[in-house]
């Protein structure tokens, strides 16, 4: 007997090259995410630390995100639904183009 297993990477890990370079409200979601316990106020600021966003993102994946789990996970992803509304769209192949 054969046992099909299907792993199903979550939407955050699958486009996180995609969002280190595309997430722009740094400090807005990580003011939700330490709201929602996802990140402690240590981390919080040793990520607003880093110089560059993308460097904040990477600090933000490297650390809260991959020891919170599926869940700190999908509160992650909840967060940029509401602050980066348009970005996930493009990201979920939903984007429409602007009209001229």
């Amino acid at each position: 007997m054969t046992v099909n297993v299907v792993i199903l990477e979550h939407f955050v890990d699958r486009h996180r090259s995609s969002l280190i370079q595309r997430i722009s409200l740094v400090a807005a979601i990580l003011d939700q995410l330490l709201y929602h316990k996802v990140v402690s106020q240590e981390h919080y600021d040793t990520i607003l630390a880093k110089a560059t966003q993308q460097d904040q993102v990477r600090e933000l994946y490297s650390g809260a995100l991959r020891s919170s789990g599926t869940r700190g996970k999908d509160i992650f992803l909840s967060v940029l639904e509401e602050l980066e509304p348009f970005l996930i769209e493009d990201l979920r192949g939903q984007g429409r183009p602007v009209p001229q």
